[in-house]
């Protein structure tokens, strides 16, 4: 891929999974959990990740989530989208060398989404200096499950029409 396309096409993506990212906070969640969300901006994440490789889907996550602090997330979102963030990729990107044939897009989002919330509890729990805030988990375990099918099924149909779109430019 040429530096000029690719760069092009990292700048959509940051763009696209920062619109998604701003686009969810206006909507209203009805999870039963507080703070549970359907992770819109992760479907850009997980499709780069597949598409273009760990390297390129850290950058776009580094990336929104540093301009969606900017533009209203604030410093405590910053510090839990990054620790839920860094731990979710890091995860998605091992099962995704290590599954090969044998994990499916939608399985490594299911697993991005359950360690994108224990990510999270990880960095409440160091915050309010108490490791009791892990007994939410097994409510976010369930929540992260459904929004992990979610996005797994959109990323997945995404790339089936990624190598279309960009293959006419």
């Amino acid at each position: 891929m040429k530096d000029t396309k690719k760069i092009v096409m990292m700048g959509l993506f940051v763009s696209m999974a920062l619109a998604l990212h701003i686009f969810e906070k206006a909507i209203p969640v009805p999870f039963i959990t507080p703070g549970a969300k359907l992770g819109l901006s992760n479907i850009i994440t997980l499709t780069v990740l597949m598409y273009l490789g760990f390297k390129d889907a850290f950058t776009v996550l580094v990336a929104r989530i540093i301009l969606g602090s900017i533009f209203g997330g604030g410093l405590s979102g910053f510090i839990y989208s990054i620790s839920g963030g860094l731990l979710s990729i890091l995860v998605m990107a091992l099962i995704k060398r290590l599954g090969k044939e044998n994990v499916s897009v939608i399985g490594i989002s299911v697993a991005g989404a359950v360690f994108h919330n224990i990510g999270q509890l990880l960095a409440a729990a160091f915050i309010i200096n108490n490791i009791n805030i892990f007994t939410y988990l097994p409510i976010l375990f369930i929540a992260a499950v459904g929004t992990g099918v979610f996005v797994g099924l959109v990323a997945k149909y995404l790339l089936a029409s990624l190598d279309k779109i960009v293959n006419i430019y």
